[in-house]
């Protein structure tokens, strides 16, 4: 019972952040199960199921809200569902620590990146609407896709960025648009790849999913409340933490 609540109560933290800046969970939620006791695949693939009520909770309050595009949101999917696929595939044979270098090295330049362009993010714009747009940012989401599939954390913050850069959305509707597509969609195709390919450590999922759920919604409601200048700032903080994370182990 005690695992339990510590398992819930974590996931809990882990979630609200993660819903506020658009991506991170796995920096708390996945050290923590590997902490107590779980083999890195075993852990990866239980926290890919949980980080699913995550983007479950985060809908239905940023759909209560209707400000998100679901013309996006299918493009996002379509784009990078296959590349999700394809990662949870490819990273069985592939050296965990070297992947985790790389993309701490990635995550920390989202961070100085976004703290060097003051005014990124904080008025919408739109950017990149036509085909040659959709096209080169297709690509981009299912790289991204890719790498969430393959990595166990902070994928969501590249997803988060790409919208704002590329398609010119502010932090606000970004994490919005990241917390339905990448949260909900992306996270059930990798958590069921990974249920194929790996073993999950079923009697934990539902301290960690309720935490998920209840964590997603509450993250996304001060998302919503906050605006784009705290979400930025949040996310720039989310992105120093989990790249150093990353890169030390």
């Amino acid at each position: 019972m005690l695992d339990q609540i510590i398992l819930f109560l974590i996931s809990t933290l882990a979630n609200i952040f993660s819903a506020f800046a658009g991506g991170g969970a796995g920096l708390i939620q996945l050290p923590v199960l590997i902490f107590m006791g779980l083999p890195f695949s075993v852990a990866l693939a239980t926290h890919k199921v949980a980080t699913v009520a995550l983007g479950l909770g985060a809908t239905i309050r940023n759909v209560k809200e209707g400000h998100t595009s679901w013309r996006l949101n299918g493009f996002m999917l379509a784009c990078g569902i296959p590349g999700v696929v394809l990662g949870a595939y490819v990273i069985i044979g592939v050296d965990d620590r070297m992947a985790e270098i790389a993309l701490g090295v990635m995550t920390l330049a989202l961070s100085v990146y976004s703290l060097f362009k003051p005014q990124l993010g904080l008025e919408p714009q739109e950017k990149h609407r036509d085909w040659q747009g959709w096209l080169i940012g297709g690509l981009g989401l299912s790289l991204i896709g890719f790498a969430n599939g393959a990595l166990s954390a902070g994928t969501g913050l590249f997803a988060t960025m790409w919208l704002v850069k590329w398609f010119g959305l502010n932090y606000k509707q970004a994490v919005g648009h990241t917390l339905i597509a990448v949260g909900l969609f992306w996270n059930a195709s990798g958590a069921l790849t990974m249920g194929l390919i790996a073993t999950i450590q079923w009697d934990w999922l539902v301290a960690l999913v309720l935490g998920s759920l209840v964590g997603g919604y509450v993250g996304a409601h001060l998302a919503i409340k906050m605006g784009s200048g705290w979400i930025k700032r949040a996310y720039e903080v989310i992105t120093l933490v989990v790249g150093l994370k990353l890169i030390i182990g």
